[in-house]
């Protein structure tokens, strides 16, 4: 009965828009065969499909990796939305254009225009949260961070591994010690609705903001 339901969920879904696709130019060992791609979902007689940006080909979706895609899409659907999808996964021979055999969700937004960020393929990391607004960009040239009332601020960074998957990057900065605590755990944005693949925790003198983030396309984990 909960597949039936799922089934008839994806069946309402509107279609939906985003792009890019990632290179993977540094596939990890866990990563063999797999692709990065950013592109947008869409339902079609109760499947849910993937259209790669800047491809005409659409490809069922196959949930291998148990992410749960289908309930996300639903959960995000509404009347006027498009979907923004950044996934990894292995496109694979079947019906039609093949079967897209999804491992790992990196985040399912409401978005139109996710195809043309053009930073994408320059971060490390982004993590935003709000009440009040934040926002952390994080590339190879260091890590710059927007708070609501304060003015952008462009630091260095120190990376600490914590082990499963968890990290934290710190920096020295106008005479304040920030932190920023990375987790890989499935969490909501509280204002968009859109669902990422890590919880973030921006710590500045021992303050904590909470929120979300995801890897960019300068990390492949």
């Amino acid at each position: 009965m909960r597949a039936a339901r799922s089934l008839v969920l994806v069946a309402l879904l509107p279609l939906f828009a985003a792009c890019q696709l990632f290179d993977g130019e540094r596939e990890s060992a866990t990563h063999v065969g797999q692709t990065r791609m950013q592109g947008q979902l869409s339902a079609a007689d109760g499947k849910l499909l993937f259209q790669p940006c800047g491809e005409q080909r659409r490809y069922v979706v196959n949930d291998t990796g148990g992410t749960s895609v289908l309930q996300q899409a639903a959960t995000l659907a509404d009347a006027k939305g498009k979907l923004f999808a950044d996934v990894r996964g292995r496109i694979v021979a079947g019906d039609g254009d093949g079967q897209l055999d999804l491992q790992q969700l990196y985040r399912v937004e409401r978005s139109g225009n996710g195809c043309e960020d053009a930073n994408f393929k320059l971060l490390i990391l982004r993590a935003a949260g709000h009440t009040p607004e934040w926002n952390v960009k994080v590339s190879g040239k260091g890590m710059v961070i927007d708070r609501a009332g304060q003015p952008p601020l462009a630091v260095p960074y120190v990376e600490e591994q914590l082990g499963d998957g968890r990290f934290n990057l710190s920096t020295e900065a106008n005479n304040q010690h920030i932190e920023l605590w990375v987790a890989p755990q499935r969490c909501v944005d509280s204002s968009t609705g859109s669902i990422q693949h890590m919880s973030a925790e921006l710590r500045v003198d021992g303050q904590v903001q909470r929120g979300c983030g995801y890897f960019g396309g300068s990390r492949d984990d």
